[in-house]
Order: structure tokens, then sequence, then C-alpha cells
């Protein structure tokens, strides 16, 4: 049986576009449903981590994912998203991947735009499927042209008066070189790890290690279309289990983002463009 992981990149498209185009039409005739890919939302999470130093209650870090510039999204909404972020005032910023779609000349556009989010902690990268479908040293130079650290299969400690956590970066985990154990040889014991990688659904793979508390992803744009009572209509090779939102998967922590932009069609319904903004707690 033909699974998405054997499909190639043309065909994942091609499949994706068709069963997403016919349900959207379907949905808009039927629901008259109205688009809401326009503005971003803004969506407050509190996470309770084991062993978090009281010196990190409260710290907050900000996500933001697949934004996709270009031909469907466009600059202004990443200047929204980015308004928006800076308004909350985060202590860390992390971006989950899938910067660019067709154009992968886009990055040099985008990167100068998200250059402009500020957190007292820093902004940190990971690379997603279509930054390498396209043209990954290209998506690479883009970010960091514009001082956008990327982490692949590495970490960096965060520290913030007395405490601190690690917080690792892998490679794509669908068309990349993910390497969970490189990521985190340097993390120190007894130390939270949150993790950035782009597909949800390995988390099923990363909950098994005992040292990650929480992983962050994107991915699934949440289906970007939303049917009440049924859910995503279309949602990618992983990304199908964890598709939205918060989730407890063995002892660790996943949340699955929405995103910024749009692939296949350009609309969104019950799944509006997403920033989340996570409150560190103490477990």
């Amino acid at each position: 049986m033909l699974t998405m992981a054997d499909l190639n990149r043309r065909d994942f498209l091609k499949i994706s576009g068709l069963a997403v185009g016919g349900s959207f039409l379907a949905s808009t005739v039927l629901l008259r449903i109205k688009d809401e890919s326009g503005r971003p939302s803004l969506e407050r999470i509190t996470i309770p981590v084991r062993h978090l130093h009281p010196a990190l209650e409260g710290f907050t870090i900000a996500q933001l994912t697949d934004f996709h510039l270009y031909p469907y999204t466009q600059p202004d909404l990443i200047r929204q998203a980015v308004e928006i972020t800076n308004s909350i005032k985060p202590d860390l910023i992390v971006l989950t991947g899938d910067y660019v779609w067709r154009d992968v000349e886009a990055i040099f556009v985008l990167a100068p735009i998200l250059s402009n989010l500020n957190a007292t902690q820093g902004v940190y990268t990971v690379i997603g499927n279509h930054d390498i479908w396209t043209n990954v040293n290209v998506v690479k130079k883009g970010l960091r042209e514009s001082r956008l650290p990327i982490l692949e299969n590495q970490g960096v400690a965060i520290t913030s008066g007395k405490g601190n956590f690690y917080l690792a970066g892998l490679d794509d985990g669908w068309s990349g070189e993910a390497d969970l154990e490189t990521a985190l040889e340097n993390a120190p014991s007894e130390t939270p790890v949150f993790l950035l990688v782009h597909e949800p659904d390995l988390a099923d793979v990363y909950s098994l290690d005992g040292r990650v508390a929480l992983q962050l992803s994107g991915h699934s744009h949440g289906g970007q279309v939303r049917i009440p009572g049924f859910g995503a209509l279309v949602l990618p090779y992983l990304g199908k289990k964890y598709d939205y939102g918060l989730y407890k998967v063995n002892d660790m922590w996943l949340y699955t983002n929405r995103g910024i932009g749009n692939i296949s069609v350009p609309f969104r319904y019950n799944c509006p463009p997403e920033i989340t903004e996570f409150t560190l707690t103490r477990l």
C-alpha cells in the first residue's frame, strides 16, 4: 500500500492540493464559510515542567512556524505576526520551520522581517521539509544573513537568573537527518530539555527519551480547514496524529502550532494563523 512516506515531493503537493481543493469547494458551498487567513491569533498555554528552577517560574516562550511566504502568504501577514509577538514581550522566541513554499528566494524577503522579532533570550530556528524540498542551503543562507541562528541537531543552554534549561533543535524529521542523541550530547543532567522539531508525530519517538520535557512543532497547519465535529480535512505525513494543540505523549508535553501561512489553497476555516505564548511553571 502506498503511504505518504513513499510519495515524492511533486506527488505529495499534487495529491494534497487536489484533496484540499475539492474539500474546500464543497465546504464553501455547504457551509458558506469565511476565510480566516488574514489575522494571526494569539494562543496562551501554561506548561508545568518537572525540575524547573524557581528562577524560571513565569518564563515565556513564543512560537511561530510554517510561514510559507508566497504566493498565498504575503509579507504583511508576517509583519502582523512579528508585531503581535513583540507586543507580548516574550523571554525567548522559536521558529519551527517551513519558511518558504514554491519560491526559495522568498527567504530573502521573509528573514529580514523575522529579524525584527525581539526577545531577551534571543530567537532560534529549525528547518522544515519544504525548506529542504526547495533549496535548504539557500534557506539557511537567508536565515544566517539575518542573524537568525539555526539549531541543526544541536542545542544551547538558556539561562535566566540562577535557572536554566536546554533548548535543542533537530534537522527536519521527514526529509532531513534528525539526530536527537547528537542534539542532546551537551545537555546537562537534571535540566529540562525543550525540543524544536518540525513534524509533531515524531513525539512518539522523542517522548521515549526521558530528558525531553516539551516538544514544539508545526507542519500540520492544523489542517487549515477544520469542520466542527469532524476535524481537519487533509493532514500531511508526520502531522496526522497530533495535528493541533497540546498533548501529553508519555511523560512529555507536545504542542502543535497551526502555523502562519497557507499552502495548497489560500484559505483557512476554524483554524486561523497562530502565534503561541508558553508560560513555564513548576510542577
